[in-house]
């Protein structure tokens, strides 16, 4: 750590720690930390106002990007050089949006069109009658995926997708029984497309089709992939190979091929607000400065409670059921980023890194774990997501009831409520925010998707870590090869457990 970055800190851990109260003792708490950006799709409010930042926490957090050169490491990333110095690869999972390096936006273009011609091709039946695809991925490859689709495919879809992931059999087996093999399509998309899960997976599907009688299973195919090559010698044809750069990272991939079956289901003209949405999202981030720029101003709450209020969990509420799905999603991206223990250059870290980021779906989370959010002895962070034009067709009081919840908890969170009865006593001072959409459609879908991505790279700068490895995810699959390989011995427990399982 640097004397300039020591000092930031130091300067961050001596500020006093107003109550929320305390806080809202001024006027203008609201206007100075809520903010409004109109996009395309309608706009986002932004109110952080609930959280323990104030003017001083400002000024020294955005004292402490300075130091960590911040604006450098976001030129960085949007100008295509390899921020990803343990891998020696560039970050550009913006420039599929249309945002970054003008050489890489310009590939990205042209894979797109590739793409929307497949796309299209398949809606006017040149491939056959197609209504089924299902979407074979892990990770990044099916996390996105199944977000957008079941946020945006709520009244319909022009193809039904049914995504995959799990190498247990129960979950392709469910998605073929779903499917009529005469009319479905197969998307295996893997970045190295070697992906043990995808490709065992992927093998099944094929034999699926094989014994349902289809005489060429293998032009049911299509491959979502940086490494079209692979895909080929597999046996996909090369005209339905979607390929995508190196430089984008899996669980930043949605934007490029991976998002084949949300462009698939929606149409193209869908997927372009998706994209431009998230686009809006990138433009912010790149021209915003200090604690104007929204995704930073959420880095630094994130690490104000990770750092200086030792919160080891963050919490995601999405009041809309289309977007019960995205806990699931900020889950990888967040974790999967920067749960690292040395920074960039590999030194250790002097500090904790990322929260442990769990959430739900209101308002059944109310009546499930907001007990320990209200009374319990942990302080617990929470985001807020909803909505204010609804998704149903129903009774407004359903829409007017859920978000009244929504916001009944924000503020019962920080107000409490006291009690000589300990048991109905609520401390109150527990923070929020809340991020509330004019309307949840493509293009404001895609910009929440954005503002997370940008939240979580602006957090893993201002800790001087590198947000695009995951090698934690590697040495448990190691081992499992192992396993399956044979002939190595491991610990008394595990020995016990693969003998009782006759793995062994």
């Amino acid at each position: 750590m640097s004397e300039a970055v020591a000092a930031a800190w130091q300067v961050l851990e001596k500020l006093d720690k107003p109550t929320l109260k305390a806080l809202f003792a001024d006027p203008a708490r609201v206007q100075a930390w809520s903010s409004r950006l109109d996009l395309p799709g309608g706009a986002i409010r932004f109110d952080w106002s609930k959280t323990h930042l104030d003017a001083a926490h400002g000024a020294a957090f955005v004292a402490l990007a300075d130091a960590v050169g911040f604006k450098a490491r976001r030129g960085a990333m949007f100008a295509g050089e390899a921020i990803n110095v343990t891998e020696g690869r560039a970050v550009e999972h913006t420039a599929q949006r249309g945002v970054g390096r003008d050489t890489s936006v310009e590939e990205a273009t042209a894979l797109h069109l590739r793409m929307k011609g497949l796309v299209e091709a398949i809606h006017a039946g040149v491939l056959g009658e197609v209504r089924h695809l299902i979407h074979i991925g892990i990770g990044g490859s099916a996390l996105g995926p199944a977000l957008a689709l079941d946020a945006l495919t709520r009244d319909g879809a022009k193809v039904d997708v049914h995504v995959v992931s799990n190498i247990d059999g129960c979950a392709l087996e469910a998605a073929c029984r779903a499917c009529d093999p005469a009319t479905t399509m197969i998307a295996v998309a893997s970045k190295t497309f070697t992906t043990t899960e995808t490709m065992t997976n992927a093998e099944s599907a094929l034999a699926w089709l094989r014994e349902a009688g289809v005489a060429d299973p293998y032009g049911r195919l299509v491959a979502l992939t940086a490494s079209p090559d692979k895909a080929v010698e597999w046996g996909v044809d090369e005209t339905r190979v979607l390929p995508f750069p190196e430089s984008v990272g899996g669980r930043y991939s949605l934007w490029s091929s991976i998002g084949f079956p949300v462009a698939l289901a929606l149409g193209w003209d869908d997927f372009a607000e998706f994209l431009d949405g998230a686009a809006a999202i990138d433009r912010h981030f790149f021209e915003a400065e200090g604690l104007d720029n929204l995704p930073l101003r959420a880095a630094f709450a994130d690490l104000y409670y990770a750092r200086l209020r030792h919160c080891q969990t963050r919490a995601c509420f999405a009041y809309d059921e289309r977007l019960r799905l995205l806990p699931s999603y900020l889950q990888q991206l967040e974790m999967e980023s920067n749960g690292k223990s040395v920074k960039a250059d590999g030194s250790p870290i002097d500090g904790p890194t990322a929260p442990i980021t769990w959430g739900g779906v209101g308002t059944d989370a109310q009546h499930a774990v907001f007990q320990l959010l209200h009374q319990g002895s942990h302080m617990v962070p929470v985001d807020f997501i909803a909505a204010v034009i609804p998704g149903d067709s129903l009774d407004p009081a359903h829409h007017r009831n859920l978000l009244a919840n929504c916001f009944a908890q924000g503020a019962a969170l920080m107000a409490g409520k006291d009690s000589k009865d300990g048991a109905r006593a609520y401390p109150g001072d527990r923070p929020s925010a809340t991020i509330l959409c004019e309307d949840l459609n493509p293009a404001t879908l895609g910009a929440l998707i954005a503002f997370h991505e940008h939240r979580t790279f602006a957090n893993a700068v201002l800790m001087e870590i590198n947000a695009f490895d995951q090698f934690g995810v590697e040495l448990g699959k190691e081992i499992a090869k192992s396993i399956l390989g044979g002939g190595v011995q491991f610990d008394a427990s595990t020995e016990a457990l693969l003998a009782e399982a006759g793995i062994k």
